[in-house]
Parts: structure tokens; sequence; C-alpha cells
């Protein structure tokens, strides 16, 4: 099968098509041929250097797919040879034919396209567990999302809103603000020529937002603290610009903060599974209505990965970049 493969840490022309045996599915898996897999700041980070795939799991990159089970492991009995199914993977994604978990498979959602249907694991995924599960986000209160028009930020409005919640994202253009607001975001914030801490009391009365969700780190990081309400919950879930930070600890007692933070790739699949089963019945639902939907930048061939990563770091793109299998 073709797959892409990393000849060597670096930037995007690292990444060059191989010739790999498929794989073989083990007795919990799923053998998919592969029509879509998403792209993501994580693979980036593995052609890098900097995000190896966890012990045991291929050095492909890929963290999500849509695509047929054409085999099946002895022990699966709830997924069917010629199932639609979109997946979230520890690795391997982008080639013709990948193994996935079977309880990380999830329906096709109806009406969908493969490309849109690889749009939604590693996003759906990450958004719920730490938003819904880890900070606890509910019904009227307000959450601060960074980094509104990425793939992460494009979920966290759509999902924030279907449950009840108030948006405020930042984003770095005025047209990206635009974006945002027209997706259901109660506000948006140029990063670039405002103050997003100011903004952010401003808007809301002086009190703070209940949840941020932050991707950056580095010096965002005491700036969050500012923008939190009291029994405010800060969740980290990447680290652009630095995991270094100073903490003034009687910042966090006097309002009771709660800071916390994951990564979703070395989790147990008993811990995904159950991210899967709630996405199934509390978020299928409405992507079936059209009530939220992935956000589709551009797509590129799979022997264009390189083209696909050079688009995402430039910053350009609004939502998700797909590759075509």
């Amino acid at each position: 099968m073709i797959a892409i493969g990393i000849s060597e840490p670096g930037s995007f022309n690292v990444l060059k098509p191989v010739n790999r045996p498929v794989p073989t599915p083990t007795s919990s898996e799923v053998l998919i041929r592969v029509a879509a897999a998403g792209v993501n700041r994580p693979d980036i980070m593995q052609r890098q250097g900097a995000y190896p795939p966890p012990p045991g799991v291929t050095d492909i990159p890929g963290l999500e797919i849509a695509g047929t089970v054409v085999k099946r492991g002895s022990a699966v009995n709830q997924l069917s040879i010629g199932s639609d199914v979109c997946a979230l993977l520890p690795g391997g994604g982008y080639a013709e034919y990948c193994l996935a978990p079977a309880e990380l498979c999830l329906p096709v959602p109806d009406g969908f396209s493969m490309i849109q249907a690889a749009a939604l694991p590693e996003t759906f995924f990450t958004v719920w567990s730490n938003v819904f599960d880890r900070a606890q986000l509910k019904s009227g209160e307000t959450l601060l999302v960074h980094g509104g028009t990425s793939g992460i930020g494009t979920t966290a409005i759509q999902l924030a809103k279907a449950f009840g919640a108030k948006v405020i994202v930042t984003a770095g253009s005025e047209d990206k603000c635009a974006f945002c607001v027209e997706l259901g975001a109660d506000s948006a914030i140029n990063y670039r020529t405002g103050d997003f801490v100011k903004e952010v009391l401003m808007l809301t009365d002086h009190q703070g937002v209940n949840v941020v969700l932050d991707m950056i780190g580095g010096d965002y990081f005491a700036r969050n603290l500012k923008c939190l309400a009291e029994d405010g919950r800060l969740v980290q879930i990447a680290i652009q610009n630095g995991a270094k930070v100073e903490l003034n600890l009687w910042n966090l007692m006097a309002k009771r903060l709660t800071l916390t933070g994951s990564t979703l790739r070395a989790r147990d699949i008993a811990f995904k599974a159950a991210i899967a089963d709630k996405l199934k019945e509390q978020v299928w639902p409405l992507l079936k209505t059209g009530k939220i939907r992935p956000i589709i930048h551009a797509h590129f061939p799979l022997t264009q990965a390189n083209k696909a990563h050079e688009l995402m770091e430039s910053s350009q793109h609004i939502g998700k970049i797909i590759l075509a299998v």
C-alpha cells in the first residue's frame, strides 16, 4: 500500500510517499480501507521529531480517518465488513489502509462524505474530553477558546453553543473573527490588535469566563488566569508558545481556580472508548440534523501531504485540512 513516511525529522518536505505492507488486525482491531484522513497539529509535531508515536504504534502519521471496514479481528462483533466508519487512531492514518481499535470506530453520519467524516474524530474527541469531561462546562456558563478558527476552535464553538454555553474566541484577523461569530460565537477578539484580557473582562462585566480552552501556553498562561471567573477552570491541550510558565499561587487560591490539561494520543483504549460512547449518544444526532458540522478548509491528495502540512503551518486555514486517499 501507499503510505506517507517521515524520511527524517524536519520541514514539511520530509513527508514522502512510501510502500508499506498492508497491516493485519489483532483480535480487537479492524482493517480499514482509508478514503480520507485528517491533518492535525500533532502530526506536524511528530514530523518535526517532537511528538513520537507511543510504543508499539506505527511511525506513519495520522490520527483520524474515514473509510470502509475490510477485515476484522476475531473478537470484533460490533462492526461488519463493508461498514463505513470514521475512527480515532494512535497513528497510521496517512495510508491506503490502517488499523483501528473497533471501540474507537463511529458510523459515518447520514449524508456525510468521507472527507467530512474524516474531519470529526480528533477534534470532537479532544473537545468533548477536555471541555465537557475535564472542565465540566455547563449550560449558561461562558467558554473562552483561543484559536477560534482552528479545527479544535470551530468544533468547540459549535459544541459549547449546542449545549447552552456562551462562547468568546480569539483569532488572528478580522475575517477570522467574523467567521467565528457567523459560526455561533457570541464574541470574537482579534488578538493581534486588542488585549484579549481587557476585552474578555469587558464582555463579562468584569466577572470573567468559567472555562478557558487553551492551545497556546507560554505567555498566555498568566493572562488566562486573569480571564477566569471565581471557580474558573483552565484546560491546557497544547503549548505552541512553550511549556514553562510562572504561577502566582495567591491568584489561584483567591479565585479557587482549577488548572488541568491532557493529551489524548497515549490514553488507553478504554478511556477513549468511553468518549466515543458519549459522542455517539449526544453529538452524532446533532451531526445528523445539521445542527453542528465540521468546517473543512481544503483537501489534498494523500501524496501531497507535504502541501497540507505547509498550509497548516501557515495558519491561513479556517477549520480542518484533509487528505483524500
